[in-house]
C-alpha cells in the first residue's frame, strides 16, 4: 500500500506542478476543470447516483456547469466575487453540518439534495483557481496555497499520531484529533512565514498590516481545508464508503486527494479579493 501511494503521488505531483507552472490561463483552466469532471463522477456515487450512467450525466452536467461559469466570469468579471461569496455561505453551512453530524443529516440526506451540495463544493473551487491563475504571481500564489493546504496535512498527521487523544471529531472522522489540528496550523502559520519572507525579499516589501493580513488568510485557509476534508468524510460516512472511487492505486479518488482543495481554494481566493491582498 505504501509503494502504491509513492508510485502515485511521484506521477501526480509533477502533473500538478507542471499544471501550475507551464500553462497558459485557458489551458489551465482545462486542466483543472478535467480534474473535478472526473471528482464529480465520485460525487454522483456519494449522492447515491449508482448506476454508471447517471455518474457519467452528472459529471457531464457538472463540466457544462464549469463552462456556463467560464463565460459568466468573461462576459463580467464581478461574477467571480459572486461565485466566491456563495461559497464562503455554502462553506458555512458545511461547518454547521459536520459539527452537528447526525442531527442535522435530515436537513441534506436526500439525494436531491447531495446532488446539488455536489455544485457547491465543485464549482468554486474552479473559480478560486482561476481568480488565482490571473492574479499577480499567479504561479508562487498557486503554490504557495499547495504547500498550505499540504504542509497543514503533513503537520497534522504527524501531530495526531504523536499526541492525539483528543478526538476533532468522532462522529465524522475518528481519526482526526485536536492535536492534529493545532499541529497543521503551527505548520500552516510556518509555510506563510516562509512565504512573507520571500516575499518581502523579492517581490515587494510587506506592511504590518499586509503582513497580518497574510496571516488571517493563511490561518482561515488552512480551517477551511480541514472543514472540506471534515466533509467529504461525513458524505462517505452517511454513504457506507471508504473512498470516493479506486482511480488512484493507494490514495483512493480525485476527490479523496482534493477534499481540502474544495474549501481551501475557493476560500483563499475570497479572502485574497475581501483583504484586497496581492503582490501587485
Amino acid at each position: 500500500m505504501l509503494k502504491q501511494r509513492i508510485i502515485t503521488a511521484l506521477i501526480l505531483a509533477p502533473l500538478m506542478l507542471g499544471g501550475i507552472f507551464l500553462l497558459p490561463v485557458p489551458q489551465f483552466g482545462l486542466f483543472i476543470a478535467a480534474i473535478i469532471t472526473i471528482a464529480a463522477w465520485e460525487w454522483a456515487n456519494m449522492a447515491g447516483i449508482t448506476q454508471p450512467v447517471g455518474r457519467f450525466l452528472y459529471a457531464g452536467v457538472i463540466a457544462i456547469a464549469l463552462f456556463a461559469s467560464a463565460w459568466l466570469i468573461n462576459k463580467q468579471s464581478s461574477y467571480q466575487t459572486v461565485f466566491l461569496a456563495v461559497a464562503g455561505g455554502w462553506w458555512l453551512c458545511a461547518l454547521l453540518f459536520v459539527l452537528k453530524y447526525p442531527k442535522l443529516s435530515g436537513l441534506w440526506s436526500a439525494r436531491s439534495v447531495r446532488i446539488l451540495i455536489g455544485f457547491c463544493v465543485l464549482i468554486p473551487m474552479w473559480v478560486g483557481f482561476m481568480v488565482l491563475k490571473q492574479a499577480a504571481h499567479s504561479s508562487l500564489l498557486i503554490l504557495f496555497l499547495m504547500f498550505l493546504i499540504w504542509g497543514a496535512d503533513t503537520g497534522a498527521y504527524f501531530a495526531g499520531k504523536r499526541w492525539g487523544k483528543s478526538k476533532l471529531a468522532p462522529q465524522v472522522s475518528p481519526g482526526k484529533s485536536w492535536a492534529g489540528f493545532w499541529g497543521g496550523l503551527v505548520t500552516a502559520i510556518f509555510v506563510a512565514l516562509v512565504f512573507a519572507y520571500y516575499s518581502h525579499s523579492y517581490i515587494k516589501p510587506l506592511d504590518a498590516s499586509s503582513f497580518l493580513s497574510l496571516l488571517m488568510i493563511s490561518s482561515l485557509t488552512m480551517f477551511s481545508s480541514v472543514l472540506g476534508d471534515l466533509l467529504e468524510s461525513m458524505f462517505k460516512r452517511f454513504r457506507g464508503i471508504k473512498d470516493s472511487s479506486s482511480l488512484l492505486p493507494g490514495h483512493g479518488g480525485v476527490l479523496d486527494r482534493i477534499d481540502s482543495m474544495t474549501a481551501a481554494v475557493p476560500v483563499f481566493a475570497g479572502l485574497l479579493l475581501l483583504f484586497q491582498w496581492s503582490l501587485a
